[in-house]
């Protein structure tokens, strides 16, 4: 019998006797602690766990793993009370999934025949494998499309989150954009993230249900200085300059939300911009080299910038080709979206490639699902998507068609603690 297993039934054996909301939640204390405090089960960061408690949710600055599922909820109850029950359900399940145990203390196998499991079982026997889930509220929980204030949290709607705007461009599709709840949920195996998310939604029944959702696989940004520069479906390095998670200060200016910023809620979160970007890569793929490597602005092999030789030189705004002209194209993307462009903004990326399949027309639905965290939207994405927009050359060769905005609150401290409580206080 394996680590996993045992501890679920030991779990398993101490809950037998706890059933429904209220049972869950008075063991909710526990699940947070026993998973913020026990040690991964090997020294592989791949498969281990990461601690599901701390000052900033985990998930954000936690070195990208490689597989994603994020989904964003409508909440269909007009129960506040319920909204809340379900948070705390959702943060005990959330600290036993990312700990390697099954999302309930019954589990998927050992309780009574007559009863559905409280885990789905589709992840026993298998890691943590880095599981992490980031929770985030979007402008429709405080006043829905209609304006009304259906749980009384309009007076602390942040003015960060307000609505993006449309940008030149857009092809949004509204069945796949938005959200009053977004749940992110990443692992290194690609079942463990898909079981997270399937409990959530199982748990939430009745309180929410699934308006969109989205995998991915192969991140294409890192957030930690140890891991290598991904590649995107286009085949360039992305996020060459990221922020990463060994930069504290450069996180606290631009990444984690500050007391001073907004509703104290807040303080120690970050906004989280969501975009699914459907690239055309039969187009891409019938365009030379040198027009490939002129509209991204980087060599597509090293990933070094116009006329520079490395990855992580410093990008040259400057220099000019033989014909006068200059080697990194005023209308290149890395030009376009670099900080000194936009006055100093800077994101925090994360996101995945996708190919949902074809669209009926004998190409790849794939492309780019972008996620960036920042401090605010208004100073960070929203400029530079504006610059892009208006100017970059990539334009021809993708289509955005979601679009997200999600607060996601700061950390859960400790036993007492769930998403959204200073929120709902």
């Amino acid at each position: 019998m394996s680590e996993a297993v045992s501890r679920r039934r030991a779990i398993a054996l101490a809950g037998a006797g706890v059933a429904g909301i209220a049972g869950v939640a008075a063991i909710g204390g526990a699940a947070i602690r026993s998973a913020a405090d026990e040690e991964p089960t090997t020294a592989d960061s791949a498969i281990g766990a990461v601690p599901f408690t701390g000052e900033h949710q985990a998930g954000i600055i936690t070195p990208a793993q490689d597989r994603l599922h994020f989904v964003a909820f409508d909440v269909i109850t007009k129960d506040r009370d319920r909204l809340v029950s379900m948070l705390k359900e959702w943060t005990a399940a959330a600290a036993r999934m990312t700990a390697g145990k099954d999302a309930g203390p019954i589990g998927a196998v050992n309780g009574i025949a007559e009863a559905p499991p409280d885990d789905t079982g589709e992840a026993l026997d298998l890691p943590p494998a880095g599981l992490t889930i980031t929770v985030g509220f979007g402008p429709t929980l405080f006043r829905d499309a209609n304006g009304k204030d259906r749980f009384g949290l309009a007076g602390k709607l942040p003015a960060a989150l307000a609505p993006l705007p449309k940008f030149t461009g857009d092809t949004l599709e509204d069945a796949i954009s938005g959200g009053d709840i977004g749940v992110q949920a990443c692992a290194n195996d690609p079942q463990v993230a898909v079981h997270a998310i399937r409990n959530l939604a199982r748990i939430g029944m009745g309180v929410v249900s699934v308006r969109w959702s989205q995998l991915g696989f192969g991140r294409t940004s890192s957030t930690s200085k140890a891991q290598v520069t991904p590649r995107n479906l286009f085949g360039f390095k992305d996020g060459t300059r990221n922020l990463k998670a060994e930069e504290p200060e450069l996180l606290r200016q631009h990444v984690w939300v500050q007391p001073a910023d907004g509703p104290a809620w807040m303080a120690g979160g970050s906004y989280l911009v969501t975009r699914k970007v459907r690239m055309l890569v039969e187009t891409w793929d019938r365009s030379p080299l040198a027009e490939q490597e002129m509209i991204i602005g980087r060599k597509k092999g090293s990933g070094a910038p116009a006329g520079r030789s490395d990855e992580f030189d410093e990008v040259d705004f400057d220099s000019v080709g033989a014909d006068g002209e200059p080697l990194l194209a005023k209308t290149s993307h890395v030009r376009l979206a670099h900080p000194d462009s936009n006055k100093g903004a800077r994101l925090l990326r994360r996101g995945y490639n996708f190919v949902d399949g074809s669209d009926g027309l004998g190409r790849l639905n794939a492309g780019l699902f972008f996620m960036a965290y920042q401090r605010d939207p208004r100073t960070a994405f929203v400029p530079v998507q504006r610059s892009l927009a208006a100017n970059d050359e990539m334009n021809e060769y993708v289509r955005h068609v979601s679009s997200g905005l999600f607060a996601c609150p700061p950390g859960v401290s400790g036993p007492d603690d769930f998403w959204g409580r200073a929120l709902f206080a």
